[in-house]
Formats: C-alpha cells, sequence, structure tokens
C-alpha cells in the first residue's frame, strides 16, 4: 500500500503580510485595557477575603481539636493555659490526666492568623464555653473591613 503526500505549490493567500498591522495591535492593547479596568478590582479584592477565609477555617479547626480536648479531659483549656494546651499537656491550672499522647493538633504547633497575629482564646468565653478571635489586619480589637474581627462564635 502506498502513501501520496502531495504538497501544494500555491502560495499562501498571506504570504504577503509580515505580522500585525498597527491598527490592529491598537485594537488588542484597548480590549486588553477594558478588561483590565473591570477585573483589576475584583482580582484585587480577593487575597483579602481568601485571609478572612483561612482565619475562619483556621478557627473551626481549633474549634474541633478543643473539642477532642473536652472528650478526654473533660473541660476546655483555661485561659491561662490558652491554645497551647492543644499541642502539650498543661503545666499549670487544672491538669488534663487523660492528655492525648501526640496533641490534638495535627501538626504539633499553633499557626497565627492569616495577619501574623497570634488567636486569641478565652475560656470561659463572654459569648460561649469558650471565644476565639482573630483581630484582623491591624491586630486590634473592632475594626471594619479588612480590620475587621472574625470570632469563632459568628461563625456560619
Amino acid at each position: 500500500m502506498r502513501i501520496l503526500l502531495q504538497f501544494s505549490t500555491e502560495k499562501n493567500r498571506y504570504s504577503g503580510r509580515s505580522g500585525f498591522t498597527l491598527i490592529e495591535l491598537m485594537v488588542v492593547i484597548v480590549i486588553l485595557s477594558i478588561l483590565a479596568v473591570y477585573m483589576m478590582p475584583k482580582i484585587m479584592g480577593r487575597p483579602e477575603q481568601a485571609k478572612r477565609l483561612k482565619a475562619k477555617v483556621d478557627i473551626q479547626s481549633l474549634e474541633t481539636a478543643l473539642k477532642l480536648y473536652k472528650l478526654d479531659n473533660g473541660r476546655y483549656p483555661t485561659t491561662e493555659q490558652g491554645l497551647e494546651a492543644l499541642i502539650e499537656p498543661p503545666s499549670s491550672g487544672p491538669s488534663a490526666d487523660d492528655w492525648r499522647e501526640g496533641g490534638y493538633i495535627e501538626k504539633g504547633r499553633i499557626t497565627k492568623d492569616p495577619w501574623d497575629n497570634k488567636y486569641v482564646y478565652l475560656c470561659p468565653g463572654v459569648h460561649d464555653d469558650y471565644d476565639i478571635i482573630s483581630y484582623g489586619a491591624d491586630g486590634e480589637p473592632g475594626g471594619e473591613g479588612e480590620n475587621a474581627d472574625v470570632k469563632s462564635w459568628e461563625l456560619e
């Protein structure tokens, strides 16, 4: 069986052109500029939204670890013992006789919030058995926008 290949000897109808014209380039630049004007505010707002979401997920993970701690020890760690009681047995305050070997946090460390601040832990809490708070970008209580607090009792 023989396969025949035919090569066209016709010249490409575009062979006389050597690239884009200035007008074509200008149209592309204008279109990209318009897209950038509409898309940049949406894209730029995402990092803050992602940080707030990460803080919520971190707080939910800490809540799960605290519930496991309570199941083993009959109570939550005190404010003095702090979240560190989830990674090593508390050395002060009420003892944790049934503290789980290896701790209650998978990676063996309490992460900071997305703005590089420690999570605030209160037990007993003002709103629940315990309260966990991230003070947002400014690291201070209260605030709006990126400075708004992320609170355990307000999570969905």
